[in-house]
């Protein structure tokens, strides 16, 4: 008998373009972390579709890096690159500056890509640790709306925000509290600023990313996937497969597109239904401890 477990269809080859091609011609996108991994892969789906970019992050050779591969994407319009740590608010404010100097325009999109985490037991964190992840991306993610939000409210133009979550924002995670708790606060900004900037013509969207292995993925996510068989992810995923990047480069490009403009306080999860996934039967519990391969807890 053929088995019928077949998973979701792979996505259109890559090149392909989920909008009318010039979607987004003569418009302006800041995307905070786009030199690399998933910020990189949003930000080529916008060049596919005619944007002039400005890629933030904090590693100039990574940025340089990618500003050349974006330049080079068919379609693309121009593309700057911006030293900036969202942590501060001053700098933050010159990013926006150098856009409107390279594009006469303030930025029409902001995607609020950069963030920080590891994986730790939460008696183990640091005040510093906490710090490091909550201040980047809870506050270095509001930082970067604020300035978006007042200039355009200044100018008194529209725009369109979208927030990179994590599923966890809804179920906590074991293991990364310090990053659960700041997404659950990114999250929680998409649904308040929807109703308190809309009426001036600005919307805001989160973004949940599910499996995308690509080069850039923190070592704790490559090794938990390297210590798999070989098919464990894909089997592991009720697609029965891994998302493709540009699949999440697309749901951004729709999401801050004049095709969305009635969407505005939502979170889409692009991961096959994978953080809905539950068992008929509960697997034991591991504690995070032991899942980390630390030993028992002393002060």
């Amino acid at each position: 008998m053929e088995n019928p477990l077949r998973g979701l269809p792979a996505p259109p080859p890559l090149g392909s373009a989920a909008l009318p091609p010039g979607t987004y011609a003569g418009q302006v996108v800041l995307v905070t972390g786009g030199g690399t991994g998933l910020g990189k892969a949003i930000a080529t789906e916008f060049a596919r579709l005619g944007a002039d970019l400005v890629i933030a992050g904090r590693r100039i050779e990574q940025l340089k890096s990618a500003q050349e591969e974006l330049a080079a994407v068919p379609g693309a319009g121009r593309v700057t690159a911006a030293v900036c740590d969202i942590r501060d608010p001053e700098r933050v404010a010159e990013v926006f500056d150098a856009a409107g100097a390279a594009f006469g325009r303030l930025p029409d999109v902001l995607i609020n890509n950069a963030a920080a985490n590891f994986p730790c037991p939460a008696e183990d964190l640091s005040p510093n640790a906490w710090r490091a992840v909550v201040d980047i991306t809870l506050t270095g993610t509001w930082f970067t709306t604020r300035e978006f939000g007042r200039r355009h409210l200044a100018a008194g133009s529209c725009g369109s925000i979208v927030n990179i979550g994590a599923s966890y924002a809804w179920t906590g995670g074991p293991g990364f509290a310090h990053s659960a708790a700041a997404k659950a606060g990114v999250k929680n900004l998409v649904e308040t600023l929807a109703v308190e900037w809309g009426p001036y013509g600005i919307q805001i969207n989160g973004l949940v990313p599910g499996l995308f292995p690509h080069a850039d993925m923190t070592e704790d996510i490559r090794g938990g996937l390297d210590r798999a068989a070989p098919d464990a992810k894909d089997n592991r995923q009720p697609a029965l497969r891994v998302g493709a990047p540009r699949e999440l480069g697309w749901a951004a490009t729709f999401l801050a597109s004049p095709y969305a403009r009635f969407i505005t306080g939502h979170t889409l999860v692009v991961d096959g239904a994978n953080w809905q996934r539950r068992s008929l039967v509960n697997p034991e519990v591991v504690p995070v401890r032991e899942q980390l391969g630390r030993g028992p807890f002393t002060l």
